[in-house]
């Protein structure tokens, strides 16, 4: 086993053990991948303020998401197919989170469902949510995200069509992967993969499969799914899955100041300052860039969270710094599972958080709720 000291060393392992198809579902963006690739490029001009003689004990890295009491002021993203990257890999992600002590989101798109969540950790998770066509559909997964006491819903609005992914149609993505010589000839240097598959019978998309109408296997999935998300999202259907869900909502994939403003007037407990990862319109601005603006707009009047292309612990003190009150980390979390399974989730998480704590600390603040835009060098980022 190679020493493991960041995140990147992560990614490199788990490149060498997860099948092509899936590692690179993980690791990429559309189009040209330039909204991708700032999302992480975007946060290095921005500079820390070192400061000296400072009392560094006693810091404390403890806050609140949405009312969730959390050991750092991170969550773990809902992720699709994450249970291509290792067996079981929602249920191992969300008892390593738990286990850790920060709020877990499972994506509407997750290999394992709901119910294997809930049946696996007692801490309540968070459910990610399209909105679809079929609004019975919706209704009867909310019912189940409720049934399973998830503590929050987050709606996720930037994908009403979806970005064009090179890598994914050249691969062939499929889930499970289709037996073509390509795909078993690259299986076979994943034995790793291959055993931990072969031990669980959780191979499609468990949200779905057997509990929407018309989908009862892949073939059948991939034609409901392209028909399902519905283009003619609006605000009004916001107000209504809050009506359907009834308890803390957050909004991901804002990214402009018109559209912060209107999720502060829905209602809504919390917005996701996001552009999917980069995974949808290629060109759009990182999401480090756009968060101050945001802030400035409306963090008197809604929490803001953000997500994408966070890598460090040092990603996340430089987004506190600039008025985000929670980050979600995606690719991060993702590359320590499909490098070690849940102990590759519990080695990422101790990476950001010794990074997020040590940076503090220089940063002259023993506690997370005191830092703000001043541990930062003027001029260093963006407004």
């Amino acid at each position: 086993m190679p020493t493991i000291t960041c995140i990147e060393d992560l990614r490199a392992l788990a490149e060498k053990r997860v099948p092509r198809m899936f590692y690179d579902y993980a690791d990429s963006g559309s189009w040209t991948e330039g909204t991708y690739r700032a999302n992480s490029s975007d946060f290095a001009p921005i500079q820390f303020r070192q400061r000296v003689a400072v009392n560094m004990e006693n810091r404390s890295l403890a806050t609140q998401m949405v009312g969730v009491d959390t050991k750092m002021p991170v969550a773990i993203a809902p992720t699709g197919l994450t249970g291509m990257q290792h067996a079981d890999g929602e249920m191992l992600a969300a008892m390593a989170a738990k286990k850790f002590g920060i709020p877990f989101t499972l994506s509407t798109m997750s290999i394992c469902s709901i119910e294997d969540i809930a049946a696996h950790t007692q801490a309540p998770f968070w459910f990610q949510l399209y909105m679809m066509r079929d609004r019975d559909a919706m209704v009867r997964m909310i019912e189940r995200a409720r049934a399973a006491r998830c503590s929050a819903l987050v709606l996720t609005l930037d994908l009403q069509v979806i970005g064009q992914r090179h890598k994914d149609l050249k691969n062939g993505l499929s889930a499970p992967p289709r037996p073509t010589l390509r795909n078993i000839l690259n299986l076979l240097t994943k034995p790793r993969w291959c055993l931990g598959m072969a031990g669980t019978r959780r191979h499609t998309f468990g949200n779905l499969v057997g509990h929407v109408k018309g989908v009862s296997d892949m073939s059948s999935l991939a034609a409901w799914t392209n028909e399902q998300f519905d283009p003619r999202l609006s605000w009004a259907d916001v107000e209504w899955v809050k009506k359907q869900w009834g308890g803390k909502l957050i909004l991901k994939g804002i990214m402009d100041v018109e559209d912060a403003r209107l999720a502060a007037q829905s209602g809504a407990d919390a917005i996701i300052v996001s552009n999917h990862g980069g995974r949808q319109l290629d060109g759009a601005e990182s999401s480090i860039h756009a968060l101050p603006r945001i802030v400035a707009a409306v963090g008197d009047q809604i929490e803001v969270h953000m997500d994408s292309g966070i890598r460090s612990g040092q990603d996340v003190l430089k987004a506190w710094a600039l008025g985000a009150r929670g980050t979600y980390i995606g690719r991060a979390f993702l590359y320590g599972l499909g490098a070690m399974g849940e102990a590759g989730v519990t080695k990422a998480l101790e990476i950001i958080h010794k990074e997020l704590d040590v940076s503090m600390a220089f940063c002259g603040h023993t506690q997370i709720q005191s830092v703000g835009r001043d541990i930062l060098v003027p001029g260093s980022f963006k407004l």
